[in-house]
């Protein structure tokens, strides 16, 4: 049944007992004001703004020549490799490379072992033992298998069927020891190709995609050179990630055979085929992207209407005030206030810009301001938004899993 006194609700039970109790009435009022007081200074204050800084991006890597994902996207509108790699360097031709070697360094330093070894210079191995290298001076030391072997200088390591093991993983060709100890792997220019094409872009891509990939692999070896008398890449992305038989798949291996020897040239000389992941659907000019180089004919920007399939075809980061100032270090002298672009490229990358802060400006390049905030490319803009002050992390940036590519 109902209760007599209505429901326990709003103001109507607070006015029944000051009724029924008329003497407690002003006490009681004077509680509820003061109550009200007490429960409105109680009340936080609404927090202050924080400000956010927003960088809006597109594409990942330095923007020049080849864009990976772009390939994929032309690929998978029914081009051909000949075609796209015709669309990403101007004017140019398909041409065969002289045949030759490729020396890549594999390692520098430490006491790598090496297993699967026939021959050590002019002396037998045992292929089913395991050897540590070391340096012995001006010459290198292998032990294994009970045995010591030490050679005067560089030596020259073998194995069965035509590759070693160093470390674990499998590469073709031959394997020289340089005292230091320094790992040089000898390799014909196509199974080093074999070992790129995995190592720089997915095995599960379509077979066109693949063979861009191969052709501009193939080409930026024999245009390129890590500059030391010993050997002519680094199997990383200092020149192009190599990974050696160990990581070769049908498909890859299928797409260096298919395109054997092919290389891009301009004007009859194999051009320098730079490449990185994504464009965010422009390319941009090598003398934009590349400070101090001089504009290439073959390395202009164009348009990349299919890499949107990229996870990072756009992205954003967001920061406070305060990681913005201790990302930008020196550039920022006192509190930072906003990045003024100065120039842009084509496409349009950041070429030049300032740093604008409470004590003055700073001009940087939009390289610079990469790196330093650890954005995927330098084609962004920076705008300011504010948010209610609350718990965050000072970086966020937000896009898809790293895609492939090299010189990022």
């Amino acid at each position: 049944t109902r209760s007599p006194l209505g429901p326990l609700s709003g103001a109507g039970l607070y006015k029944r007992n000051l009724a029924a109790y008329p003497r407690l009435a002003p006490p009681m009022r004077r509680l509820a004001v003061l109550t009200v007081l007490f429960a409105c200074f109680a009340m936080p204050a609404t927090a202050p703004a924080a400000t956010i800084f927003v960088v809006k991006g597109a594409g990942f890597g330095h923007g020049v020549g080849m864009s990976q994902y772009g390939s994929q996207g032309f690929a998978q509108h029914g081009w051909d490799y000949r075609r796209i790699l015709a669309r990403y360097y101007t004017g140019t031709e398909i041409g065969m490379a002289p045949t030759r070697t490729i020396r890549v360094l594999l390692r520098s330093g430490g006491t790598p072992t090496v297993t699967h070894v026939s021959k050590a210079g002019t002396r037998k191995l045992n292929p089913a033992k395991t050897y540590t290298a070391r340096s012995r001076g001006a010459g290198v030391t292998l032990r294994g298998g009970g045995h010591t072997y030490r050679f005067g200088g560089p030596v020259r390591l073998r194995g069965p069927r035509g590759y070693t093991l160093l470390g674990g993983s499998a590469y073709r060709g031959a394997m020289d020891l340089h005292p230091g100890v320094m790992a040089i792997n000898v390799v014909a220019l196509d199974a080093y190709v074999q070992g790129v094409i995995p190592g720089e872009m997915p095995p599960s891509w379509l077979p066109e995609a693949l063979k861009v990939q191969a052709v501009a692999a193939r080409s930026y070896a024999l245009a390129t050179d890590a500059g030391a008398e010993l050997f002519d890449q680094y199997a990383d992305t200092r020149s192009q990630v190599y990974k050696g038989m160990s990581a070769e798949q049908p498909s890859t291996n299928a797409a260096a055979q298919e395109t054997a020897g092919e290389v891009v040239t301009y004007e009859g000389a194999i051009a320098t085929t730079y490449y990185f992941s994504t464009s965010g659907g422009r390319t941009e000019n090598v003398e934009n992207s590349f400070y101090g180089a001089a504009p290439s004919p073959y390395l202009k920007s164009v348009t990349d209407p299919y890499d949107n399939i990229s996870p990072r075809h756009r992205w954003q980061f967001r920061f406070t005030r305060a990681r913005l100032q201790a990302k930008l270090g020196g550039l920022c002298r006192g509190r930072f206030k906003a990045i003024e672009v100065v120039r842009r490229g084509v496409s349009p990358r950041v070429v030049d810009a300032d740093v604008v802060c409470s004590r003055g400006r700073t001009r940087t390049t939009g390289s610079a301001l990469r790196f330093r905030l650890g954005l995927y490319d330098s084609w962004f803009k920076v705008v300011r938004a504010s948010h209610p002050r609350r718990p965050a992390s000072n970086a966020a940036g937000t896009a898809g899993p790293r895609g492939p590519g090299h010189g990022d």
